[in-house]
């Protein structure tokens, strides 16, 4: 470490460069993250913050909720199931809802509608308002984001090609889906909604579009087995069925990836290219009795106070970055992705410096001190 604070002072120039190119790979690593974890969370908020561990779906659905239609009546089956402690049923629509009075297409707002039934575990928890109740089927509670579109308690929307009429009766936070706020409202009235066309329930008596299963133990095999027309699907492979967020988390993933093996190779070569322009210094110090631990250690040193200095600003920049971001940006940080990368960086950047070891140790003493510079 001595070694290592003392080139740190002689050569301040040389690893400022080198640290501001850790620190702009760290702020981008954390701003895509973030990104990454925002459009996540847009996606499939609603089924993150569900206290389920099962979905039950139509079979051959492929774990969507767009394919998917089977009878609110399965329930009753589903709870006589091994393991299963409570199940509550869910439906799901994209609408266009209308600010009351709006006269242009300013008024129109999208939003995804989800049934659930009042009082079971799949309703969120209100911050601001009242929860919904059994039989008032035009209230409804919605996210909070939509108080930026001017929606306030006791407001009537309609919600378009349908005659409709819904009152806001409470809001809820950091619930969204398919990119859209959130909006609850009671089963009846979604389905009111949804299978207004006649035939459109396909025949289906109370008809939704999956139920949501609680129980740790639950084996998906032997509930499908049990229960004719229906597939059992894990919490996350629910969230995966949801349309695009797959594509949009392999995406972010595979720049993130990119950008770490770019970070290594960065690293390595910056350090590489230093460790050979004092091959002579190296070889000198091995003469006079450093061993190669010695200076293995020192490099490693140097790299590591690096790497995290230039990551520690890299987090400051990105929560800065975050802080003037506009409102609607789909941008979330959250600290235990933001420590997981910040830990990851510094490992690539540790395991990045044995390529200079390595040289460390084949440098010739004699050889070295022979060299002309």
């Amino acid at each position: 470490m001595f070694l290592a604070l003392r080139e740190f002072k002689h050569a301040k120039l040389r690893f400022i460069m080198i640290g501001m190119i850790l620190v702009l790979i760290s702020w981008l690593v954390f701003i895509l993250s973030g990104l990454g974890n925002g459009l996540s969370s847009l996606s499939a908020a609603t089924f993150k913050n569900m206290d389920a561990d099962f979905v039950v779906f139509e079979e051959g659905s492929r774990h969507s909720m767009l394919r998917s239609v089977i009878s609110e009546d399965l329930s009753e089956e589903l709870m006589e199931q091994e393991h299963v402690n409570d199940a509550a049923p869910m439906g799901s629509q994209t609408a266009v809802i209308l600010k009351e009075d709006a006269t242009s297409d300013d008024g129109k707002i999208d939003a995804s509608l989800l049934g659930i039934n009042p009082g079971t575990f799949l309703e969120p928890e209100v911050i601001e308002g009242q929860a919904l109740t059994e039989g008032k089927d035009q209230e409804v509670i919605v996210n909070d984001v939509l108080k930026n579109e001017g929606i306030k308690l006791g407001d009537t929307l309609e919600i378009e090609g349908t005659d409709k009429v819904i009152k806001v009766v409470g809001f809820v936070e950091n619930e969204s889906f398919n990119h859209l706020p959130a909006i609850f409202m009671t089963m009846d009235a979604w389905r009111d909604i949804h299978f207004a066309a006649p035939g459109s329930d396909m025949g289906v008596s109370n008809p939704v579009n999956a139920i949501m299963l609680q129980g740790n133990e639950i084996i998906p095999e032997e509930v499908d087995q049990a229960i004719q027309g229906i597939e059992t699907a894990t919490k996350q492979e629910a969230i995966n069925g949801i349309p695009g967020y797959t594509a949009e988390n392999g995406t972010i993933m595979m720049m993130l990836g990119f950008l770490l093996a770019i970070s290594a190779f960065v690293i390595t070569v910056f350090f590489y290219v230093m460790t050979l322009q004092k091959s002579n210094q190296f070889g000198i110090m091995k003469a006079i009795g450093a061993s190669d631990g010695f200076l293995g250690r020192a490099v490693v040193s140097q790299i590591f106070l690096l790497a995290v200095v230039s990551i520690g600003l890299g987090i400051l920049l990105t929560y800065g970055t975050a802080a003037i971001f506009p409102e609607g940006m789909p941008f979330e940080l959250n600290p235990t992705l933001v420590i997981s990368y910040a830990l990851v960086l510094l490992v690539v950047s540790v395991l990045s410096s044995l390529l200079s070891v390595r040289k460390i140790t084949k440098i010739d003493p004699l050889q070295a001190i022979g060299r002309v510079e």
